[in-house]
């Protein structure tokens, strides 16, 4: 099996977008990418956009290369309607568009739908389901909450299974913070997890209570799954301080000897929090910000 991370905030963007290839069949994982709108007041800066677009023509390019793809709830830094031919004669096993789901996301997938409409190969709503792809097991968690609660709705997990080596991939449960999501994970002893970490960067919302057991959590993974790397971004990577935040979850993974990073990590690359220094890059890169403003009125 060959897991491959296209996107995620250590090296950028907004995203969880990843590519996992078997023997078997080719499937990319949530294929979109997002930047926040708004951080410490500031719109994105060029260089985040720059990296934007590049990201997006890649995960276009994969989309096509793809036999499945799964999108696991409909967040915008999980799923795009901008190019319904991304999902052209594709198997598309989606969360359910009706039960489980908050209303915006009702929304969003009713829309989503109409513009793929007669596209896909196959469209599947996957939720609490499982899919064989010759040796190739597709497994999907029943709906879990995109966080502590379920103001933001529902997500499922995502378990592929090549019959040699198990990859997890947790989606938005930020942490994973609750049982229903951990309970998951442990009973399916990965290999290998990518999971999208705490919301530490807003913790006025996430809580001291969710952060606690979010750690807590990570330290049962990794103490009681057959781990060869436990990878923690997306919504943990705004947050500058993300790893004195789990500074118990490093110790236990050294001496179970699990790897313990980030995406950039995983891939040997350095860690590229635009967002995190959004600030920064502004006061660095003023000269962008108005060749760019510069350029749109020119057009």
């Amino acid at each position: 099996m060959k897991v491959i991370p296209i996107a995620s905030d250590s090296m950028g963007v907004r995203s969880m977008c990843t590519q996992v290839i078997t023997k078997d069949v080719n499937m990319l994982i949530d294929p979109s990418v997002s930047l926040a709108p708004i951080r410490f007041g500031y719109e994105p800066h060029p260089i985040e956009l720059q990296r934007m677009d590049e990201t997006w023509k890649k995960i276009l390019k994969l989309s096509k290369e793809a036999d499945v793809i799964i999108i696991t709830h409909y967040h915008f830094d999980h799923f795009s309607w901008d190019e319904p031919n991304q999902f052209k004669d594709k198997i598309l096993l989606i969360k359910h568009p009706t039960e489980k789901i908050n209303l915006s996301q009702k929304g969003r997938a009713a829309y989503f739908l109409e513009q793929i409409k007669d596209l896909p190969e196959k469209l599947e709503y996957a939720d609490g389901k499982e899919f064989q792809f010759g040796k190739t097991k597709i497994k999907l968690s029943p709906p879990v909450s995109h966080g502590p609660s379920t103001r933001l709705g529902y997500v499922f997990e995502v378990l592929v299974d090549d019959g040699n080596y198990k990859f997890l991939y947790s989606s938005d449960v930020e942490g994973p913070c609750t049982s229903d999501q951990t309970d998951f994970i442990l009973e399916n002893k990965p290999n290998l997890v990518f999971s999208d970490g705490p919301l530490s960067y807003i913790m006025y919302r996430f809580g001291t209570k969710a952060m606690n057991a979010s750690v807590e959590n990570m330290i049962k993974i990794i103490s009681e799954c057959p781990l060869e790397a436990f990878i923690t971004d997306h919504h943990f990577l705004r947050d500058l301080r993300w790893k004195e935040k789990i500074s118990k979850v490093f110790e236990v993974a050294e001496k179970k000897k699990v790897k313990l990073g980030t995406v950039a990590d995983y891939l040997g690359k350095p860690i590229d929090m635009l967002e995190a220094h959004r600030k920064d890059l502004f006061k660095e890169h003023p000269e962008m910000n108005f060749e760019m403003k510069k350029k749109m009125f020119e057009d």
